[in-house]
C-alpha cells in the first residue's frame, strides 16, 4: 500500500504504532479493548484509527483464501515492458483478477498477482487481457501449487 501524493504524511507515535499492532493480531478488535491496552478512551482510539485509514498508512480488511471461494487458480505473473511502467501497472490494476500489482527492479517489471476459477479463465485473462496492454512486451506465469505463508503482521518500526 503506497501513500497518495495528495494525502498528508501521518507521524507515527509509539501510541499509534500500539493501535497498529493491536489490529494486525486482530482486526475485529474492539477500539474500547484497544484504548485499554494502549491508555487512550474508545473515542481516541476511534479517531487515530481513521486518521491513519485517511492517512494511507493502514487498512482494515477480511483477508481470504482464494482456493475456498472458488478461485482455482492463483498465479504470479512478471511482465516486460517497452515504454512507461505507471500506464501498463495502472491497467493491470484495474482488471478484477488482479489483485497486487507492484513495480519492481530486475528480470520484470512488473509483478501483477492473479485469480481466477479455471485454467481457461486464466489463459483468457493472460493472452487476451494482460498481452493486450499496450506496453506488454513478455508475460511469464508463475502457478502457485501450495500457500506456506501469507502473513500482514510485520509489526510497526
Amino acid at each position: 500500500m503506497t501513500r497518495k501524493p495528495d494525502r498528508p504524511a501521518v507521524q507515527l507515535d509509539e501510541v499509534s504504532k500500539a493501535i497498529i499492532e493491536q489490529l494486525q493480531q486482530d482486526g475485529r478488535r474492539s477500539y474500547a479493548a484497544i484504548g485499554k491496552v494502549v491508555g487512550l478512551s474508545e473515542a481516541a482510539v476511534r479517531q487515530r484509527v481513521q486518521r491513519l485509514i485517511d492517512g494511507g498508512v493502514m487498512q482494515v480488511v477480511a483477508v481470504t483464501d482464494p482456493l475456498e471461494l472458488g478461485f482455482a487458480r492463483q498465479a504470479m505473473v512478471g511482465i516486460r515492458v517497452t515504454g512507461s511502467l505507471e500506464p501498463v501497472a495502472d491497467a493491470l490494476a484495474a482488471l478484477d483478477e488482479v489483485d497486487y500489482v507492484v513495480v519492481t527492479a530486475g528480470s520484470y517489471d512488473i509483478l501483477a498477482e492473479v485469480v481466477c476459477a479455471t485454467d481457461e479463465h486464466l489463459l483468457e485473462l493472460i493472452s487476451d487481457r494482460i498481452r493486450a496492454i499496450q506496453g506488454v512486451a513478455a508475460t511469464e506465469t508463475f502457478m502457485y501449487l501450495s500457500l506456506r505463508k501469507q502473513t500482514y503482521s510485520w509489526g510497526v518500526r
